[in-house]
């Protein structure tokens, strides 16, 4: 089974936004893309991994968040759009979750904007587990689960949260027998590595990592695929019966020097019959001729 991972892929759509709808925290993201997120994300690098994806002829395709930069309306359509016509997959074949920038403001949070455009993409194989999230795939040797680490904050805050509700119901999925029989692939926007320093954890990191970690002791092997950071990094989380490897992706928008922080997608091949993780890898964009090589993902 061949799995593509794309994350953050940032579309901006200001289109019929009226100045009201700037004025929160907004006017904060809008000064940082006038001035110097727009610069550097590029809605056709998203389409060229889209492009990419579909030739490579994966079995799923996962999301890792911030699919939008300012949880506007418009930008929800843009990606729908892409999701629908670019990847050419069924909702069944896509798997997303949503990230700080999907829930921007306390409104786009409560009237769950990014549920009403995306749910197709979060039907749940286990529905006695109350969702949204997490919601559970089983996909021939893997289980796919989405967790929702995206909540709102205040102006210059990314952090995240899975919350008790979540985790608690997280314990009944990862202890479900069609789970247990299967390779856990866990998808959220935050990483479960904190930041060392608590001033960054405060404004960039998962809240509750220490809880979720506790959760996962009790899994032998598995991936944990986030976004997030603009970069790949590829880590270990210890378990008491293996361990699980937390694997980020770029920004699919991205154009930067590092090929660590380029834009582009991740590969994970797991073997159909036993489930183990047979391959971790990353494609990079070349900008100029819009194709894609691998580059090996830094281990953190």
């Amino acid at each position: 089974m061949k799995i593509a991972h794309l994350s953050d892929l940032h579309l901006l759509s200001l289109e019929g936004a009226v100045p009201m709808r700037l004025f929160n925290k907004r006017l904060t993201g809008y000064v940082n893309l006038r001035f110097h997120r727009k610069s550097v994300h590029k809605p056709f690098a998203v389409e060229a991994a889209a492009a990419e994806i579909r030739k490579l002829g994966v079995d799923h395709v996962v999301i890792t968040g911030d699919v939008t930069n300012l949880a506007l309306e418009v930008e929800f359509e843009l990606v729908k759009k892409l999701v629908e016509q670019d990847l050419g997959l069924s909702p069944d074949q896509i798997s997303m979750v949503p990230g700080n920038h999907d829930t921007y403001t306390r409104g786009a949070f409560r009237s769950k904007r990014f549920l009403h455009y995306f749910e197709p993409y979060l039907k749940t194989d286990l529905p006695e587990i109350p969702g949204p999230f997490p919601f559970v795939r089983l996909r021939g040797p893997v289980a796919l689960i989405g967790l929702s680490t995206a909540v709102p904050r205040p102006p210059l805050v990314a952090a995240g949260a899975l919350r008790p509700k979540q985790l608690d119901a997280l314990s009944r999925v990862l202890s479900h027998p069609e789970v247990r029989s299967r390779t856990p692939i866990l998808l959220q926007h935050h990483p479960w590595h904190n930041p060392p320093r608590l001033a960054k954890r405060l404004l960039e990191g998962l809240y509750d990592a220490r809880e979720q970690g506790d959760l996962l002791r009790g899994v032998e092997r598995g991936l944990l695929l986030h976004g997030h950071l603009h970069r790949r990094i590829h880590r270990t989380l210890p378990t008491a019966r293996g361990h699980i490897d937390a694997v980020g992706a770029t920004s699919a928008s991205l154009l930067h020097d590092s090929d660590e922080r380029m834009a582009g997608f991740n590969l994970y091949e797991i073997d159909d019959a036993s489930g183990a993780i047979q391959s971790i890898s990353s494609c990079r964009l070349d900008p100029a001729t819009k194709t894609f090589s691998e580059v090996p993902i830094p281990k953190g």
